[in-house]
């Protein structure tokens, strides 16, 4: 598959992230990515310059409270949020955990929350802990030798009193993207809502909840090239029918602060704004940042991406003694996270050994406990995993190659 680079190229690319001007390969993308300097720049002249609070009358307070406007108007364009509601907050698992919160005000024992057995813990353990107040938690299995979500096994658990289904988009360790589309027609004809995790699709690929009819979908923007923060979108409806955590004499109607008690974080906000000006710089643009730059973004980070999924997916999948997690497909069904074991070493002994040379990767549960233990894997040993983006490079995975030869 042709790695065509045109303007700016694979160079330029790297130059506008700081961090990559040392030696270290960054291959640990999926815990958190590196920024551009037009993040830490816009944090950094936010902190510096507008350090005050939202919604007073003085010139820098209303500067200050656009900044946080612009954001969240960001944050929405970005999702493709039509007329939908994007909550900021602190990360995915804070913004699921309140989510949770406000639905156990809402629903009624008997009703049923379907819960995917591949899903990162953010998305499981807020919806587990409900049951304790009568719900009923289903487990949608996984498929042991795909570890994706089979439709049939969705369709056998819905009926009329399910209320929710949570799921994640792609499973932090597989890496392939399940048929988001499919599942919420198949929910919604059921009558419940779908909670999509979309943390590790949302570096690979442009979100766009309006195309694929989902009523929730959280993705954490430190691992998006942004500030450590989060983002969840809902449709208006689907807010509608619960409560929100902010003060008492919040307007029910006052969204999302209604779902942003304390604010959202400001600097982070000047950040977000920050990554909008980079994926401008990535396609060439004037700006300003729209939802034309965003897919135009990410259809060059799909291409540059697509050569080292196959060259590592490749070695893996014809290396002796190792055993990729899930399909060694290299299509555009996957993104570039892919994790391994191997027969007779601990997936911390391999994690441990290249920790010794400038590449960084990890092994363990990356929190997809029920995963690990669905498939037979001891979830504190867990995987060996290795997660690119757009700004790795073919020369780094042969790096990488080079030192599992070594290992494995």
């Amino acid at each position: 598959m042709s790695d065509t680079v045109s303007t700016p190229d694979r160079q330029a690319i790297r130059a506008a992230f700081p961090a990559l001007q040392s030696d270290i390969v960054f291959f640990e993308n999926a815990g958190g990515s590196q920024v551009p300097a037009r993040v830490s720049d816009a944090i950094h002249r936010y902190m510096r310059e507008t350090y005050v609070q939202l919604g007073a009358g003085y010139p820098l307070s209303r500067k200050c409270t656009q900044t946080v406007d612009d954001a969240h108007a960001f944050a929405r364009m970005f999702m493709n949020a039509g007329d939908g509601h994007v909550v900021l907050g602190s990360s995915t698992t804070a913004l699921l955990n309140m989510l949770a919160a406000s639905y156990a005000q809402a629903l009624v024992p008997g009703q049923k929350i379907i819960i995917a057995e591949t899903g990162h813990e953010a998305n499981l353990g807020p919806w587990k802990r409900l049951e304790s107040r009568g719900l009923d938690i289903l487990w949608w299995r996984l498929d042991p030798e795909t570890c994706t979500l089979p439709m049939a096994g969705l369709r056998d658990l819905l009926d009329e009193d399910t209320a929710l289904v949570a799921l994640p988009h792609v499973s932090n360790l597989v890496g392939t993207i399940e048929d988001l589309p499919a599942i919420t027609a198949a929910a919604h004809a059921a009558g419940a809502r779908v909670v999509c995790d979309g943390v590790a699709l949302a570096p690979h690929r442009a979100i766009d909840v309006q195309a694929w009819d989902v009523d929730w979908y959280v993705y954490s923007t430190y691992k998006v090239y942004g500030p450590h923060m989060a983002a969840l979108y809902g449709k208006r409806e689907a807010f509608d029918g619960i409560p929100g955590p902010n003060h008492f004499f919040i307007p029910r109607d006052d969204m999302p602060y209604q779902f942003e008690p304390g604010g959202a974080n400001h600097e982070s906000c000047a950040g977000l704004l920050g990554l909008g000006d980079y994926l401008c710089d990535l396609v060439g643009s004037d700006g300003p940042c729209d939802r034309k730059t965003v897919e135009a973004a990410f259809e060059r980070m799909v291409r540059w991406e697509a050569p080292l999924i196959e060259r590592l997916v490749g070695y893996l999948d014809e290396k002796p003694g190792v055993k990729l997690i899930g399909s060694a497909s290299t299509g555009d069904d996957r993104v570039a996270t892919i994790s391994f074991v191997h027969a007779s070493k601990s997936s911390a002994e391999i994690a441990a050994e290249v920790d010794r040379t400038r590449i960084a990767i990890r092994n363990g549960h990356m929190y997809a406990w029920h995963l690990c233990e669905a498939i037979g894997l001891d979830p504190v040993d867990g995987v060996v995993r290795v997660s690119m983006v757009h700004y790795n490079t073919p020369e780094e995975v042969e790096d990488l190659i080079a030192v599992l030869d070594g290992i494995l």
